[in-house]
């Protein structure tokens, strides 16, 4: 004799709403200068000679005119430098936005690649409001830099 099956109750499931879209920010499809602005060198003079003598601090900023510009994602810059991300509303951000909206292009970073061997963690010598600009349009966007060693006594 065949046994007979309970059956299964009929359990309603609920539909799954399908995710907002997600915000498209107006972007122009390049937002960074080939080479940085003249004023970004004394800049990173300037922040450096806190971190060093300023002798040294001089030498090392002059040594990034002739570093080749290598592109990195905003995220990765901020991991390495081991810095937060500035708000949108940063006054420098703000800035910064503004200028890609209108069309103006940002000058590319200057990095003091650290030693991981050392504990020595990247140095933004000079754009970190750049690079918070950027990661606020997309974390992923491939950023220009010039990054030097971190220099020898």
């Amino acid at each position: 004799m065949p046994r007979k099956v309970a059956a299964t109750p009929q359990v309603a499931v609920p539909r799954r709403r399908s995710a907002p879209p997600i915000p498209v920010v107006d972007t122009p499809a390049e937002i960074w200068k080939e080479i940085p602005d003249d004023h970004d060198y004394p800049a990173a003079r300037s922040f450096l000679s806190l971190l060093m003598p300023a002798k040294r601090a001089k030498k090392v900023a002059e040594t990034f005119r002739n570093a080749p510009i290598e592109r990195h994602p905003a995220k990765d810059i901020l991991r390495s430098a081991q810095l937060e991300l500035l708000p949108k509303n940063d006054p420098s951000v703000v800035r910064d936005l503004a200028k890609v909206k209108a069309g103006d292009n940002l000058s590319p970073v200057l990095i003091v690649r650290g030693d991981s061997e050392r504990g020595i963690r990247a140095v933004i010598a000079d754009g970190y409001h750049r690079v918070c600009a950027s990661y606020h349009l997309s974390e992923n966007e491939q950023i220009p830099c010039r990054i030097i060693d971190y220099p020898s006594k």
